[in-house]
């Protein structure tokens, strides 16, 4: 099996997911990149490129890739479609509208002559007709909009830390019917806690009820705290249960793997997570 590379920790996880499933259809067909080449319309620099993630393989490479080594068209294509999407909005740059330039209007030139009394003195200002707002009305309006404002922030920042303690993706509550997942947003040195129950025949940690979900170096998300909850309770130690996919991770997927008599490739995959949800 190849040693691939770290893949660049700017790639979005649905690049990831897919470059992942790329390299682990050309480990399992056994075939060398200059065999890519010499079986696609594509060289083995470029191949070389679409596998280490610093280029997205066109649509036509993929399916050459699946017709090669005898991969799924259709989940891989499905998977690129995904992929291309967000390589495209992060390196798309905004267009920025042209501000018209408002053209000059003409000047009529003063008549020749004398001018007038009543147009050489100085129009009177007109007399404001506005009332001005008293100043303690002014500071009582600004006290509302600072208390308004306090009382979201605290509300927010209450459903946040609530959400990080006790709820992640798909979470069952005590009466069993799953709760809306909130975004999952990860905040430098916060970590989740574990608690895993056996509910409908399989463990479950209650951050997330995938069973295919394909998961490699760089991964974030609820489906990345599920697993390492499930590998704690295997026996496997990930580290620190954060959601992010690191080398401690995929060392502890690995013994799980190994013990399993699955490829030890690191990956979460379909095969990885009945093994966990046993």
């Amino acid at each position: 099996m190849s040693r691939w590379k770290g893949l660049p920790d700017s790639l979005d996880h649905r690049v990831v997911r897919l470059v992942v499933q790329l390299r682990r259809l050309k480990d399992h067909s056994g075939l060398s990149l200059a065999s890519l080449a010499a079986g696609t319309s594509y060289s083995k620099s470029s191949w070389e490129r679409y596998l280490n993630g610093k280029k997205l393989p066109p649509r036509d490479a993929v399916q050459e890739l699946a017709r090669v080594c005898g991969g799924d068209a259709t989940r891989l294509l499905a998977l690129h479609e995904v992929a291309l999407q967000v390589w495209q909005a992060e390196r798309a740059e905004p267009d920025v509208p042209a501000v018209p330039q408002p053209e000059p209007s003409a000047v009529p030139e003063p008549a020749a002559g004398p001018v007038p009394a009543a147009a050489a003195a100085p129009a009177a200002p007109a007399p404001a007709t506005g009332r001005r707002i008293p100043f303690g009305l002014l500071v009582l309006g600004a006290l509302a909009v600072l208390v308004v404002a306090g009382v979201t922030l605290l509300t927010t920042r209450t459903w946040q830390d609530g959400a990080a303690a006790g709820h992640g993706g798909d979470s069952l509550p005590a009466g069993g019917t799953p709760t809306a997942a909130p975004a999952f947003t990860h905040r430098l040195g916060e970590t989740f806690e574990c608690r895993v129950r056996r509910r409908a025949g399989v463990l479950s940690a209650g951050r997330s009820r995938t069973d295919t979900a394909l998961l490699g170096s760089g991964a974030t998300g609820w489906d990345v705290v599920e697993a390492q909850c499930l590998l704690h309770h295997q026996g496997c130690d990930p580290g620190a249960v954060d959601g992010i996919v690191g080398g401690k991770t995929i060392r502890a997927v690995k013994r799980l793997q190994a013990r399993a008599g699955l490829p030890t490739d690191g990956i979460i995959g379909p095969d990885t997570w009945k093994v966990l949800r046993r």
